[in-house]
């Protein structure tokens, strides 16, 4: 009998070694890093290629990144050639911030230009050993839904996206918790959502506090019902309180490319900013709508 366990055991392990090393050596699609069981990066060299990816976009020239030759790159999530992205439009940044997770080996970089061609993009960087293997950017401009980048800027500015105290922060799991909830909210009004009290939501230009009340709610003008939200992927940066998804609303081929950003203290939302790069309404400078109904959603 105690033959027969320990064959059993020493099988169990086997099968448990293969599995792992298959996993190890997975191959991806092209540009994508292999499956590793740790993070391969630290919070300080995301930095550095965020700042240089900064400094590139004022350029117009990326290269100073440490791409690989086989990156992928995508824009408003269609791969595009290296050539051809924004990335290699020479912009003037009013305004730049970016998260970092390193136990995900991504970065989120917000940038606000508003002009002499506004834009404002988010730009996911995927990194593995020091390298970046994918460049994934999300640009909205004017036409784009609820865009304006001036109402953008005076916003954004306007918040604090500084560290958080250990004490204010949220737990990984109830930050991506929160975030599904939140998402799935635009189908079923009944999903457990933690709003906090005051919040201000900043959709493409549009601002839910431009009256700047103490017990403004991120719930405002979030109708049910809408469509679905697919193809979720998320960066934490657990520092900062932040956890950032970029998804498509409605079909999972060829719905509109979508980043919200949220910003989490004592385990609530406090500032939401939304990037939807589908044609829609516009807002003013000020961040309020011209000639639209906020409590409608994207078609």
């Amino acid at each position: 009998m105690l033959n027969k366990l320990a064959a059993s055991a020493i099988a169990m392990v086997i099968a448990m070694t293969s599995t792992h090393a298959i996993a190890q050596a997975r191959p991806g699609v092209e540009g994508l890093a292999p499956r590793v069981d740790r993070p391969t990066c630290t919070k300080d060299e995301l930095k550095e290629l965020t700042d240089a990816y900064v400094a590139g976009q004022r350029t117009g020239d990326i290269s100073a990144l440490p791409l690989v030759g086989n990156a992928h790159y995508l824009e408003n999530m269609e791969t595009v050639d290296a050539s051809a992205g924004l990335w290699n439009t020479p912009l003037e940044i009013d305004h730049a911030m970016s998260f970092h997770d390193p136990l995900r080996c991504k970065t989120f970089t917000e940038i606000i230009v508003t002009g002499p061609t506004p834009y404002v993009i988010g730009t996911r960087l995927f990194a593995h050993e020091g390298e970046v293997y994918r460049v994934d950017s999300i640009t909205i401009t004017t036409g784009d839904w609820l865009f304006n980048a001036d109402a953008f800027l005076r916003y954004t500015q306007q918040e604090d996206w500084s560290d958080l105290h250990p004490y204010q922060r949220t737990e990984p799991s109830e930050m991506i918790r929160g975030a599904n909830a939140y998402l799935d909210g635009f189908m079923d009004k009944f999903t457990d959502i933690p709003w906090g009290v005051p919040c201000a939501r900043l959709e493409g230009g549009l601002y839910t506090n431009r009256d700047n009340l103490p017990d403004a709610s991120c719930e405002i003008g979030m109708p049910p019902g809408v469509l679905y939200l697919t193809n979720r992927d998320y960066l934490i940066d657990e520092e900062k309180g932040v956890i950032n998804v970029f998804m498509r609303f409605g079909s999972s081929e060829n719905g509109g490319p979508d980043s919200h950003t949220f910003r989490y203290i004592d385990g609530k939302f406090r500032q939401i900013h939304t990037l939807t790069a589908i044609p829609g309404p516009q807002v003013d400078e000020f961040g309020a709508p011209v000639d639209w109904d906020p409590n409608a959603g994207p078609d």
